[in-house]
């Protein structure tokens, strides 16, 4: 039985039926770490910083459970957000664990807290499935992405690119989008930083629009079930995140199941404390960050 949610979840302002996605099956299932980040940047969609507290670090024993029922539903990919990351102490043997039966992605901003647990994961690079890491470089020069992290996090970040590339591990890369950008021409700019740094021209590229942090209510058109049905069709529906995925987070002592990784600042978007209560349920394209799935084809994943 699906939670009481309000009018909204259901229709828009204007009394329209709200659009939504029909999750389909689990294909990969991502574990948000904790809110805590050794950065404080504030264009920061978790409003992530030193010490914060709004989703609680994770353990091997809160992960554990979810990672079994993952696996009994088929569970293709295990992947891991913040916050950061590498703040969670028991992030290596979480990895370790969930490697066993899944390939892994983990987003890092690449910096002084991956440095100092690089040789925790090192022996990783040979798990049963290959863990994978998607650092941030949110642009390809290192004033601008320091304007927004702080002085010399990108020297740091295109380090820990480095370190997790020369340690065998599968690489990738988060940027910033800009509406108006010439996407050709950024990919070829990161292709002449990477060529720099030694590392494969061709790593792939996760480029994400402009979320807001937490809380943030954006003016953004309502996304309706025509708009659905009229704009999207039945697989272009399946390749929304919603669809496919869940978050896990860890609130007041407890995990909890959301319908995705963007909307962790909604409790109407908490589906249970399981997968299994959790899947059936159909996910409402409520939240402002959900038009910019529909409009830009955002998405965490790299499945």
């Amino acid at each position: 039985m699906e939670p009481i949610r309000s009018r909204a979840w259901y229709t828009t302002d204007s009394g329209d039926d709200r659009g939504y996605i029909q999750p389909h099956r689990l294909k990969e299932l991502w574990f948000h770490t904790g809110t805590a980040c050794n950065l404080s940047c504030d264009f920061c969609l978790e409003g992530s910083g030193p010490g914060d507290k709004r989703l609680e670090l994770v353990r091997l024993a809160d992960v554990k459970p979810l990672v079994d029922e993952a696996v009994a539903l088929g569970v293709e990919q295990f992947s891991f957000t913040g916050g950061e990351p590498f703040l969670a102490k028991e992030l290596p043997a979480i990895l370790e664990y969930a490697s066993r039966f899944a390939p892994c992605l983990v987003l890092t901003n690449g910096t002084e807290a991956l440095h100092k647990r690089i040789e925790h994961i090192t022996g990783l690079a040979g798990a049963e499935h290959p863990i994978s890491f998607r650092i941030s470089i949110d642009y390809p020069d290192a004033k601008r992405h320091d304007e927004g992290r702080g002085k010399g996090m990108f020297d740091q970040a295109m380090q820990g690119l480095s370190l997790l590339n020369e340690k065998g591990f599968h690489v990738s890369v988060a940027r910033q989008m800009k509406p108006d950008e010439n996407k050709s021409h950024v990919d070829s700019l990161y292709q002449q930083l990477f060529a720099l740094h030694q590392l494969p021209e061709d790593l792939h590229i996760v480029a994400f629009p402009d979320f807001l942090p937490p809380g943030s209510e954006a003016e953004v058109p309502a996304v309706t079930t025509h708009c659905m049905t009229a704009y999207q069709t039945e697989e272009g529906r399946k390749n929304f995140m919603c669809a496919f995925s869940k978050m896990v987070v860890r609130k007041n002592g407890k995990m909890r199941v959301y319908a995705c990784t963007l909307v962790d600042d909604d409790p109407e978007y908490d589906l249970g404390p399981t997968l299994a209560d959790a899947m059936p349920q159909r996910i409402s394209m409520k939240h402002h960050r959900c038009f910019s799935c529909f409009k830009y084809g955002a998405s965490c994943s790299e499945v």
